[in-house]
């Protein structure tokens, strides 16, 4: 599978019991929640979008392929990418797949917009996330 961007990160999460639903596998809530918890610890990473801070990421769009059926108990692989910036947003890829053999369960996408938290206007991107961008 190919996302496109810059691979900009890769964080591992351990699927918990409580994240299986009636069927019997995670419910596909559980995949956005591990797309946002790698954004998150990316930015983070690069001391970008604390709540304390001025400014920060919103998410305008958000999508998911769901390709694999995900079961406890599972540790996921979650790469992060980094696409095309533009002058208030950046467009990242997600790639989910099992830690131990590799195997993809999804493929995910979000679109950032920065965000004054005063204004509650759109903000320029910073330099440090225009720079990860792929184009």
């Amino acid at each position: 599978m190919s996302v496109p961007g810059n691979l900009v990160a890769t964080i591992n999460i351990p699927l918990r019991w409580g994240d299986m639903d009636a069927y019997g596998h995670a419910n596909n809530t559980v995949y956005f929640r591990f797309f946002e918890e790698a954004r998150i610890v990316w930015l983070a990473s690069l001391e970008l979008g604390a709540s304390e801070q001025p400014t920060g990421p919103v998410i305008i769009k958000t999508s998911a392929t769901f390709l694999k059926e995900l079961n406890h108990p599972a540790t996921v692989e979650v790469k992060t990418f980094a696409d095309k910036a533009g002058n208030t947003s950046l467009d990242t890829y997600h790639l989910m797949t099992d830690a131990d053999t590799g195997e993809v369960y999804a493929e995910g996408y979000a679109k950032i917009v920065w965000f004054d938290r005063r204004t509650r206007k759109s903000a320029p991107l910073p330099d440090s996330l225009r720079a990860l961008a792929s184009n």
